[in-house]
């Protein structure tokens, strides 16, 4: 498709004829100067995770791989419901703070096992599972 070219009312030179404004007729360099572009916003990204709860993840993660390798199988064992393996960690008095790498109160256990820990507290703390942050 060819083009028809046009003398621009701004600069008075033949060229492509970007946008009419007023009934006049205007070029893209002349009309950007007639009305510059909008100015883009930049937003302030807000990070998910501050740079502190970054680090104390990374620690524990390293943590969390070096008490899965020495408990390889679930502390828990629970009858009916234990596949034996350990695969996670359950923080026995919640992750608050500094209890989240505090491995005096990690148990390691199967998926099956930290479901139902999870879901039935009571019973988690009459086997000694769980413990109330509260009265440590």
């Amino acid at each position: 498709m060819v083009v028809k070219k046009k003398i621009c009312n701004g600069c008075k030179e033949e060229k492509v004829i970007y946008k009419c404004i007023d009934g006049k007729k205007y070029c893209k360099h002349c009309t950007y100067i007639l009305i510059p572009p909008k100015q883009t916003v930049t937003k302030t990204v807000i990070n998910r995770v501050s740079d502190k709860k970054k680090q104390k993840d990374v620690e524990y993660s390293k943590l969390r791989k070096l008490y899965l390798g020495s408990h390889p199988f679930c502390e828990a064992k629970l009858p009916g419901i234990c596949t034996a393996e350990a695969t996670d960690i359950h923080h026995m008095s919640g992750k608050i703070g500094d209890l989240l790498t505090d491995e005096r109160y990690f148990k390691a256990l199967c998926r099956s096992c930290h479901q139902y820990v999870e879901t039935h507290p009571e019973i988690a703390k009459e086997k000694g599972l769980s413990i109330n942050r509260l009265t440590n």
